[in-house]
C-alpha cells in the first residue's frame, strides 16, 4: 500500500507527535525516517549521550563563522526515531510565558501562553502529577532526577549564596531561578519523541514505519503536495498522500526538502538547477540558534565525573548498574542543573540560562580533558542575530550549508558577557569554592576585550536552531499559524523551524507541543 491519508517526513519529536496522534485518530499515516530505529541501550541509557553515536546523529557543521573568530562550529542533530530528543541532554523546558505571548503580538494567532498550554500538558506525563501548569496523563514522561551528583547540589546552593531563588519548577508560574532540572526520563531510562508516540503503534494498521529512507523532494502538482519520493540505496520511491504531507525533518533539513522541491528564494534554486514551483525567500532564512559559552573549572575532588582510572572504573560500574536496575550515575543527563536569570536591564524575561555538568568539557565533549572538574554553560536565551541554511547542491544526502551568523549584532556578545561574568560568581560562592576549583581559562573578566576575546574563541551552539520556516500573518511567512504552508496546498510544518523567535529554553518539549498542534490543524483541515 503506497497511499496514504498523511505523509509526515522526519520522526523526530515534532515528527513523532504527528504521525502518533494522527494515527490514533484513524489517520492511515506513513512516518519516513532517514536514520534508525533508536532503541538500543546506547540512545535508552541517558549517560551514553556523552560518546558520539554516529548512527543516530548527523554531526552537522556550520560554515566558518565570523563571530567567532572564523570557526567552524558543531552543529548535531538527531538522525532516526526520536530525532534529537533521542541524543539530547534530556531537559524538559518549554520556554517563558512571555515567549508565546510574544509570537500572538507578532501575528501568530492562537499561539499565546494560555493557547499552547492545554498542549505542553496534553503531551505530558509529568511524575510529579496533575496541576494547573502539568498533565500526568500523556505519552511524553518528565521525571525527576534521582542520582544527581553532588557537585550539581552545590552548584544550586551556590546560586542560593547569592541570593538566586531556588527554582523548583522551571515550566509552572515563574521561570528566574536555580535548581535541578526535569527530564524526559521514565524509569531511569530515556523517554524520546518516539518512544512516547510512535513505538506504542508499531505493529498498528493505521501507521506504516519507515526507516533508512532518504526524502529526495515533494511531487507537487497544480501547486498541491500529491505524494513524497525517497530513496533506499539507488532505488527511488514515490508515496502518495490523499490528504497531505507534514514536513517534520528539522530546523536544517525541512528548508533543505522544501528548496530541493522548488520552495525557497528563486535565485539560489536557480543556482542549483532546480526548477522553482515557489519564490519564497524566507525559506532557510531567519536561522536562529542559542549562543552558548562553557565556563571551566579543574578540581581535586574525585566527586565530579572525571576521566581517570578511578573515573573510568566508576563508570562501567554504573554502566552494570543501570542495565540491571535502571538507576545510578548513568541516568544522568549531564546538564543535570540550571537556571535562569535577567542580566540586562531591558529585558522582558529572563535572558540567559546556565546547564551546570559536573564534568570538565571541550568542544561538545569531543576532546576527552583529563582529571575532575566541572562546567558552566550560559547561553543566551533570545539572540537577535539571524543566520540561514542553504543548499550545498541539490543531492539531498548532502548536508545543508548552516550560517547560525553567531554573534552578528553586538547586543548578543554584550548579554553574553553578563552570562559569563554570573557563572563566574556562582562558582565563586562558598558551596563551589569548597571544592577548590580552578579556572582553566583566567583573564581579567572585568575588561571586556579580554572577555570578548575569549567567548569569540571558545562560544558555540547550545543545539537550539529555529526559524527557517517561520510562522507569520504575512504572505512572506513560510507558513500561517495553522502551520500550513503559504501558496501550496496539503502541505504543512511541524517542527522548531516554524517558531517566529527562539523561545527562552530548551527546544524539544515545544517541538512536542508544535507537532502535538499540526495534528489537529491537519485533522480539522481533513475534516472539512
Amino acid at each position: 500500500m503506497d497511499e496514504f491519508d498523511v505523509i509526515v517526513v522526519g520522526g523526530g519529536s515534532g515528527g513523532s507527535a504527528v504521525a502518533g496522534r494522527l494515527a490514533d485518530s484513524g489517520k492511515k499515516v506513513c512516518l519516513l525516517e532517514a536514520g534508525g530505529r533508536n532503541n538500543g541501550f546506547r540512545i535508552t541509557m541517558p549517560g551514553m549521550l556523552a560518546i558520539p553515536n554516529k548512527a543516530a546523529n548527523y554531526m552537522y557543521e556550520t560554515v566558518p563563522q565570523k563571530g567567532l573568530n572564523g570557526r567552524v562550529g558543531y552543529q548535531p542533530r538527531g538522525k532516526g526515531l526520536g530525532g534529537s530528543s533521542a541524543i539530547n541532554a534530556m531537559v524538559y523546558i518549554r520556554g517563558n510565558k512571555w515567549d508565546y505571548d510574544n509570537w500572538a503580538e507578532l501575528g501568530c494567532t492562537g499561539w499565546a501562553y494560555d493557547d499552547v498550554l492545554p498542549y505542553f500538558k496534553r503531551a505530558e506525563h509529568n511524575v510529579r502529577g496533575e496541576s494547573q501548569y502539568h498533565g500526568q496523563d500523556g505519552p511524553l514522561w518528565v521525571s525527576d532526577q534521582k542520582y544527581a551528583n553532588e557537585g550539581s547540589m552545590a552548584f544550586v546552593e551556590a546560586a542560593q549564596e547569592l541570593q538566586l531563588p531556588l527554582n523548583a519548577d522551571f515550566n509552572g508560574e515563574k521561570q528566574a531561578g536555580f535548581g535541578l532540572y526535569q527530564v524526559t526520563q521514565k524509569d531511569g531510562e530515556r523517554w524520546s519523541a518516539a518512544r512516547a508516540y510512535v513505538e506504542p503503534k508499531r505493529g498498528s494498521e493505521n501507521l506504516d514505519i519507515r526507516i533508512g529512507v532518504t526524502v529526495q523532494r515533494l511531487e507537487i502538482a497544480e501547486g498541491r503536495v500529491t505524494g513524497v519520493t525517497y530513496s533506499v540505496g539507488k532505488r527511488e520511491r514515490t508515496v502518495k498522500a490523499r490528504g497531505g504531507v507534514v514536513l517534520s525533518a528539522g530546523a536544517f533539513n525541512s528548508p533543505q526538502i522544501l528548496m530541493l522541491s522548488g520552495i525557497g528564494p528563486a535565485e539560489h534554486l536557480k543556482e542549483h538547477g532546480i526548477d522553482v514551483v515557489l519564490d519564497k525567500p524566507a525559506v532557510g532564512s531567519d536561522l536562529q540558534d542559542h549562543i552558548d559559552y562553557v565556563s571551566s573549572w579543574e578540581t581535586e575532588s574525585d566527586q565530579f565525573i572525571g576521566s581517570t582510572l578511578k573515573g573510568t572504573v566508576r563508570m562501567a560500574k554504573a554502566i552494570i548498574e543501570h542495565r540491571r536496575h535502571r538507576s545510578g550515575p548513568m541516568t544522568t543527563p549531564y546538564a543535570e542543573a540550571g537556571g535562569f536569570w535577567t542580566v540586562m536591564p531591558d529585558a522582558p524575561a529572563p535572558d540567559i540560562q546556565w546547564h551546570f555538568v559536573p564534568a570538565m568539557l571541550e568542544d561538545h565533549g569531543r576532546t576527552t580533558v583529563r582529571g575532575y572538574g566541572f562546567s558552566l554553560h550560559a547561553c543566551v536565551l533570545r539572540p537577535e542575530s539571524r543566520g540561514t541554511v542553504r543548499l550545498a547542491s541539490r543531492k539531498a544526502e548532502d548536508a545543508p550549508l548552516i550560517d547560525p551568523n553567531f554573534l552578528d549584532d553586538e547586543r548578543d556578545i554584550a548579554t553574553l558577557r553578563e552570562g559569563v561574568r554570573l557563572s563566574h560568581r556562582i562558582a565563586e560562592a562558598p558551596a563551589l569554592q569548597a571544592y577548590g576549583p580552578q579556572d582553566r581559562y583566567p583573564i581579567d573578566l572585568q575588561d571586556n576585550d579580554q572577555l570578548d576575546a575569549l567567548i569569540r574563541s571558545r562560544a558555540d551552539t547550545v543545539y537550539h536552531p529555529v526559524g527557517t520556516c517561520r510562522m507569520g500573518a504575512g504572505e512572506d511567512d513560510v507558513v500561517d499559524p495553522t502551520l500550513k504552508v503559504r501558496g501550496i496546498e496539503g502541505l504543512w510544518v511541524a517542527d522548531a523551524s516554524i517558531m517566529p523567535r527562539l523561545v527562552s529554553g530548551n527546544t524539544n518539549a515545544p517541538s512536542i507541543m508544535i507537532g502535538e498542534r499540526c495534528a489537529d490543524f491537519v485533522k480539522e483541515a481533513l475534516a472539512g
